[in-house]
C-alpha cells in the first residue's frame, strides 16, 4: 500500500467548515436568549455558507462540488455498499458525505433566510415564519448529527482519522483509492 499524503481539503475549505460549527454551535446556544447577538451569528452563517457555495464552484478540486456530488443511483448503489461492508475508500467526499454537504448547506441557508425574514417589517411576528425556523433548526440539529455518525463510522471503516484530515487537510493515499 502506498503511504504518500495528498493535501485533500484545502485551508478554505477547513476554516470554513470549522467556523461554520462554531458559529452554528453558538447560535444554537443563544436561541433562547441574547437575541442581537444570535441574529449577528445566523448572518455569518449565511455569509460562510455563500462563501462555501462560491468555493463548491471556484475552488481546489476536492472542495469542487462537481468532483463529490454523485447521481442519485450511484449514491444508492454506494449506500448499498455501506450497508454490505464493502464501501470503497474515498479519497475526498464519499457519495453519502456529498449530499450531506448539500443538505447542511441548504438547511443552513433556509434556516439564514427565515431568521432574517422574522427581522422584517413585512413577516415580522408571524407565527408559522416562528416555528418554520425553530424546525429547520431542529432539522439542522438532526442533520448534524448523522454528519458526525458519518464521520466516525467512515473512520473506523476505512481505519482513518477523518477529524483529523480535516484539521490538517492531508490524508494518506492509498491503492484503492477512489478520487
Amino acid at each position: 500500500m502506498s503511504k504518500t499524503e495528498v493535501e485533500v481539503w484545502d485551508g478554505p475549505v477547513r476554516i470554513m467548515h470549522w467556523l461554520l460549527a462554531l458559529t452554528v454551535a453558538a447560535a444554537w446556544f443563544t436561541r433562547e436568549r441574547l437575541g442581537p447577538l444570535h441574529e449577528w451569528l445566523g448572518y455569518a452563517a449565511l455569509v460562510i455558507v455563500a462563501l462555501r457555495i462560491v468555493w463548491g464552484f471556484a475552488g481546489s478540486r476536492y472542495s469542487r462540488f462537481a468532483q463529490f456530488l454523485r447521481a442519485p443511483r450511484a449514491t444508492l448503489r454506494y449506500l448499498r455498499e455501506v450497508v454490505t461492508g464493502r464501501a470503497p475508500r474515498h479519497l475526498g467526499h464519499n457519495p453519502l458525505g456529498g449530499w450531506m454537504i448539500l443538505a447542511l448547506l441548504s438547511c443552513l441557508a433556509a434556516l439564514g433566510l427565515t431568521g432574517w425574514l422574522a427581522t422584517t417589517d413585512w413577516l415580522w411576528g408571524y407565527a408559522w415564519l416562528a416555528e418554520l425556523h425553530a424546525g429547520l433548526g431542529w432539522t439542522l440539529i438532526a442533520l448534524v448529527c448523522l454528519h458526525v455518525a458519518g464521520v466516525l463510522f467512515s473512520s473506523w471503516q476505512h481505519r482513518e482519522n477523518l477529524v483529523a484530515a480535516m484539521l490538517s487537510g492531508r490524508k494518506a493515499t492509498r491503492d484503492d483509492d477512489v478520487s
